[in-house]
């Protein structure tokens, strides 16, 4: 760590810092395990070029991810005040990692269920974040058609255009998908307190050999949008579905929805990435159409 991130953790944290490493900790930002003089051990991760709102916003997620007590979120100890011009970083409990638990799966499954059914104030938060290094916008709307056509699939099929990632025959088949997305997107539930970027890499085993969340994007919305979302990348087993949809069943024809919901995250990574993101992102587009 440099100099300046040294200071600001000190000044924030109350303590000298003793030593630290660097630490894997996902392709955006740097991370560190911090050794304070106390013999407490801290989590912290920086970005020197990342918008100055992304980790403040991210401490926030954390702490409303762990109001509902339903599965193990780091505690947020620290983070940069969000003022341009300042180191950004952001600093939580460390947590140690064992191997999984015999019931892990199980646990995580009915943990996940708790915690989308602690549920919400509305489609969306009062407050944007991110979803990986982009913007997400989480204004509420009174229905989650509305919230998932407008400030999911909307914004990023208009950034998709604008940075020419998505050609006009591709949205021109989500003029006609949004024509029938009411149709589509399931029964009526109230807004699920979600994690919003639930894939493998996101998913911490602690000390204790039990399952604990981390990185979030959050906000309120359709709790089938996380589901679709671990189901994209893999990582979790069928054990966890099962026992999720025994603590909180889902509703009729959920597994026809699973590819709908993947569209929002495979639209982030065409923004991020391209490439083969657009095929995927056609092939659904054109199924549900």
């Amino acid at each position: 760590m440099n100099r300046s991130l040294t200071d600001a953790l000190e000044r924030a944290l109350g303590a000298r810092v003793d030593r630290s490493s660097a630490v894997g900790g996902g392709d955006i930002n740097d991370s560190y395990a911090v050794t304070l003089t106390t013999g407490a051990r801290v989590f912290a991760k920086t970005h020197a070029s990342a918008d100055p709102a992304m980790l403040p916003a991210e401490a926030r997620g954390l702490d409303w991810l762990r109001e509902a007590e339903a599965v193990r979120v780091p505690r947020v100890l620290a983070v940069s005040s969000g003022v341009a011009g300042e180191p950004a970083f952001l600093a939580l409990e460390w947590l140690d990692s064992a191997r999984p638990s015999p019931t892990f799966d199980e646990d995580l499954g009915r943990a996940l269920a708790a915690l989308h059914r602690y549920g919400a104030s509305r489609f969306g938060l009062d407050h944007d974040n991110f979803i990986g290094r982009l913007p997400q916008t989480n204004r509420p709307c009174p229905t989650w058609e509305e919230f998932f056509r407008e400030r999911r699939l909307g914004v990023q099929l208009a950034l998709g255009r604008r940075n020419g990632r998505i050609a006009a025959p591709l949205a021109h088949a989500f003029d006609r998908l949004f024509g029938r997305l009411g149709d589509l997107l399931g029964p009526p539930e109230p807004p699920a307190r979600l994690h919003g970027d639930l894939w493998g890499g996101n998913l911490h085993v602690d000390d204790r050999g039990a399952p604990a969340l981390i990185d979030p994007a959050v906000y309120g919305g359709h709790r089938e949008v996380d589901l679709a979302m671990m189901r994209l990348f893999g990582g979790f087993g069928s054990r966890v579905f099962a026992a999720y949809d025994e603590a909180y069943p889902l509703a009729p024809g959920h597994a026809e929805r699973v590819e709908l919901y993947q569209l929002y995250p495979l639209l982030v990574h065409v923004n991020l990435f391209g490439g083969s993101y657009v095929d995927a992102v056609d092939r659904i587009a054109h199924r549900y159409r």
